[in-house]
């Protein structure tokens, strides 16, 4: 059995929708970012980082396990799929993975902090961020008219890139013109363990086109970010 904790964010997602797909038992713990729970001793035990998502592996002497691209890895690793063995596509799955840890995820990430959270809007950062985000996704709609999925067949790597990129509205990023890009969305979507993974810990309502849960949404990740 798996312990879950995290909240309905885009990198706890990826730990959820990689836990659905490789049809691993977990518990979800709901983490109230707002309130600071993820800084409180007993979570730091877990993650000295004080961020979600982890996950405790019981069947493994209660391992803890912290950074959602060592999630993904740990948990792929652990059943042998969605993450080949041979050297090649392991290598092709692994950088997309990383790609993702290393840029769409913080540029995005960025991206919302100026674009929606700052009080102040720093037009020159917003610029700044929407508009590496939108080079990036433009990196993987090249990749995607290649192959249908980031590695060679569908993996962790999709996962991770997709749980960010389905979020481009929030961050204020335009995909007109990236058809490769809207088909592997549209596909990803379709998927059950996609669905079902990103209304964990709880289903959100839709922050892009409900106007007082964007402004609540705001609200809490202002006061997180203050810590």
């Amino acid at each position: 059995m798996i312990d879950l904790y995290t909240s309905p964010t885009p990198n706890g997602w990826k730990a959820s929708v990689t836990l659905e797909e490789l049809e691993l038992p977990y518990e979800a713990t709901a983490i109230d970012l707002s309130k600071n729970v993820q800084k409180e001793e007993w979570f730091l035990a877990l993650n000295p980082n004080g961020r979600i998502p982890v996950i405790v592996d019981r069947d493994c002497d209660n391992l803890a396990v912290f950074e959602t691209g060592a999630i993904m890895i740990y948990l792929a690793e652990k059943t042998g799929r969605l993450l080949p063995a041979a050297a090649a596509p392991r290598a092709r799955v692994i950088e997309w993975l990383m790609f993702q840890m290393g840029g769409v995820g913080p540029m995005m990430g960025q991206a919302n902090v100026f674009f929606r959270y700052f009080p102040e809007k720093i037009q020159p950062a917003i610029d700044r961020y929407q508009n590496e985000s939108r080079r990036l996704f433009e990196v993987l709609d090249r990749r995607l008219g290649e192959s249908e999925w980031l590695g060679d067949d569908y993996s962790i790597a999709d996962i991770a890139n997709w749980c960010w990129v389905r979020t481009y509205k929030w961050s204020g990023v335009n995909i007109e013109g990236l058809p490769n890009l809207r088909r592997w969305l549209d596909v990803m979507k379709e998927r059950p363990a996609c669905r079902k993974g990103c209304e964990v810990p709880m289903k959100s309502p839709s922050i892009t086109q409900d106007k007082e849960a964007a402004e609540k949404f705001a609200e809490r990740a202002r006061k997180s970010l203050q810590t």
